[in-house]
């Protein structure tokens, strides 16, 4: 394992641990021994429908061992970073799903906001309400977006994500805008803190080569791509970087760490 000794493991969430809510084989044991083994570990995610407590509900209901204080969810960051950033400021938000209770503090507006944040896509990405960012931004609103991921796995195929949206709306509005969650650098580094690591300690796993894996490997983390969830051989194989590993699942990550020599 490059980096030196593992003594942590950063786990992505949907397509790694569960599709669609339903544990994948073999996870909840793999997480659960290395936990055994003393690692330390996080749970990091992009999902912006729901609140850290619900994730941890249905994580729990799934087989999993996890406490709620372990899950960084993009909505989680997006607070500590409005309130760091932007004290006091009214906030319209763009989001897919109810996840008030992690955004407790900020005040939610639907009209004359300081900043725009736009989460997690779904049925509330409409024209009109996406022709409204791109004013408030040429309007001089900043613009914060929960997470840059493209696509979120499903039992019946891939989600646009709202990344996908952003360089548009960038252009159509003039404006940067800024990105918390992942592929972004500050919740990856955010984690390691929390773990009371340094990134070069961590292993980062994930179904998404860029958002998830390179990503995390950027910031100092080493990268295991797991081939489940969204996971594509073709964008694998054009992939200018590659991860530090591939296996099948996460299923396959104790073996992998046992055989690296340098896991705690």
């Amino acid at each position: 394992m490059s980096g030196g000794e593992i003594r942590g493991v950063l786990y992505d969430i949907d397509g790694v641990l569960v599709t669609s809510w339903r544990p994948i084989d073999g996870a909840s044991s793999a997480v659960r021994e290395l936990r055994e083994r003393g690692l330390r570990r996080a749970f990091l995610t992009n999902t912006t429908s729901r609140t850290c407590a619900e994730i941890g509900k249905r994580l729990q209901s799934a087989g999993f061992e996890i406490d709620t204080g372990e899950i960084v969810t993009a909505g989680r960051l997006t607070a500590e970073f409005l309130r760091r950033r932007y004290p006091g400021a009214r906030v319209w938000l763009l989001n897919h799903g109810d996840i008030a209770e992690d955004l407790a503090g900020l005040e939610l507006v639907e009209d004359r906001p300081d900043v725009v944040v736009i989460g997690g896509a779904g049925t509330e990405f409409t024209h009109r309400a996406l022709s409204r960012v791109a004013e408030l931004m040429l309007d001089g609103v900043p613009a914060v977006a929960m997470q840059g991921g493209l696509t979120w796995a499903t039992d019946d195929g891939l989600r646009i994500d709202a990344g996908a949206y952003l360089p548009g709306l960038s252009a159509a509005g003039n404006a940067e805008i800024e990105v918390v969650g992942k592929p972004a650098p500050t919740g990856f580094r955010t984690c390691a803190q929390l773990m009371g690591l340094e990134p070069a300690e961590i292993v980062m796993v994930g179904d998404d080569l860029h958002s998830d894996v390179l990503a995390g490997q950027a910031v100092g983390m080493s990268g295991v791509l797991v081939r489940t969830g969204k996971f594509r051989p073709g964008v694998l194989a054009a992939a200018i970087t590659a991860p530090d590993h591939v296996i099948d699942s996460v299923a396959a990550l104790p073996e992998l760490l046992s055989t690296s020599g340098d896991a705690v």
